[in-house]
């Protein structure tokens, strides 16, 4: 029973251990036996991205991973494309299985192998495994133990109960800029806005709060200088340029009303104004 390994490669017929592969090794176990992991093309690889965006960012989530290595049993190591919880932040492989899987599926797919996936991962605990197909038309296979498969198509939602707060349209899993906007809006959630729009709608009623406050300050100040220039006038006091301009520039209401005290006994406006 060979044990050894190669450039990361395991060498002999198995059984193997996943304590017997490392991180970034290509490859993946089921019940001892080694299956090779090819690198994703182009295609694969943004969709990867756009999927593990979406699911990543949802409110009810706590953590998730791309290629995150889960070890259920010692013989066993599995790596979904996209992982959704049980993803500590913390070397090794993971114990036990994701509650939500994704799986990207192109041109080449092995189906035998994918479908030996799809158990061990539904086998260890994953609640639900999609299998989204890069192939053909718009469609993603639904995988749940002890229920048959089900297939949702471009149009429609996939949901989650229990891990997910929000349903996810097929076409998010595809389509990058879909993808972006639905981010945003799991983002903002996270901040307690349910929506962009609550956001900008909420912006715009503290704006004309604030605004309606500064009017009313301002309306204030103006008040207080002109009084102050008032009562100059009523004694006859002669106010220089310079000396209006000061007035009418201050915007201190404490000040204002300091000077508005001197004013009424001060021989001069300078001194109503030291």
């Amino acid at each position: 029973m060979a044990r050894r390994r190669t450039y990361g490669r395991p060498v002999g017929t198995g059984p193997f251990r996943a304590d017997q592969l490392r991180e970034g090794d290509r490859y993946e176990l089921t019940h001892g036996h080694p299956i090779y992991c090819e690198p994703s093309g182009g295609r694969g690889a943004g969709t990867n991205g756009v999927g593990f965006e979406v699911l990543d960012t949802d409110p009810d989530v706590d953590s998730a991973g791309v290629d995150a290595g889960f070890a259920p049993a010692p013989d066993t190591l599995r790596a979904p494309d996209v992982a959704v919880g049980n993803v500590p932040d913390a070397p090794g492989w993971i114990k036990g299985a994701p509650l939500l899987a994704v799986e990207y599926a192109d041109t080449g797919q092995d189906e035998g192998t994918l479908q030996q996936k799809i158990r061990d991962l539904l086998e260890a605990g994953t609640r639900q495994v999609w299998v989204a197909r890069l192939t053909g038309a718009r469609r993603v296979e639904v995988y749940e133990a002890a229920r048959e498969p089900r297939v949702a198509v471009a149009g429609e939602e996939l949901t989650a109960p229990g891990i997910l707060r929000n349903p996810v349209p097929v076409d998010a899993l595809f389509d990058r800029t879909l993808a972006h906007e639905l981010t945003l809006r799991n983002l903002l959630q996270r901040r307690g806005y349910e929506s962009l729009e609550q956001l900008r709608a909420e912006g715009e009623v503290r704006g004309r709060a604030e605004g309606e406050v500064r009017g009313r300050a301002e309306g204030e100040v103006r008040g207080r200088a002109e009084a102050l220039l008032a009562i100059f006038a009523a004694r006859g006091l002669p106010v220089t340029a310079a000396e209006r301009a000061r007035v009418l520039g201050c915007t201190d209401l404490d000040r204002l009303a300091r000077w508005i005290g001197r004013a009424v006994t001060a021989p001069s406006v300078a001194a109503a104004l030291e």
